[in-house]
């Protein structure tokens, strides 16, 4: 349980700085992408995936499948904009992926 709650709080903080990194972009015109975002997003990736392998058997499907649609559609925006400067309807398609994502993992069903 002790490994379980370490990975579960590492994913956490990762996607809290994530967050943060695109609400600190929020004010900017064009913003630019930094060279952390491809490494905090494999993160979470690889800590979510460690997080399903360690509950295996009793997995909640119907949140771990949206929640993991959602982070392919931030990977799949972010790629198109590459090291260009991200629109500000790519932006905000970005957050409202990861706050929509954010939901998902916090809901009680």
């Amino acid at each position: 349980m002790l490994l379980f709650n370490s990975i579960l709080l590492i994913h956490f903080a990762l996607f809290v700085y994530y967050i943060f990194r695109l609400a600190l972009q929020f004010p900017v015109k064009n913003p630019v992408k930094d060279k952390s975002g491809p490494f905090i997003g494999l993160a979470v990736l690889v800590t979510g995936l460690a997080l399903v392998a360690l509950k295996y058997p009793a997995i909640n499907y119907y949140k771990v499948i949206p929640k993991t649609a959602l982070l392919v559609g931030i990977a799949i925006v972010n790629g198109m904009y590459g090291n260009k400067p991200m629109p500000r309807k790519a932006y905000f398609t970005v957050l409202g992926f990861t706050l929509l994502a954010a939901a998902i993992a916090v809901v009680k069903v």
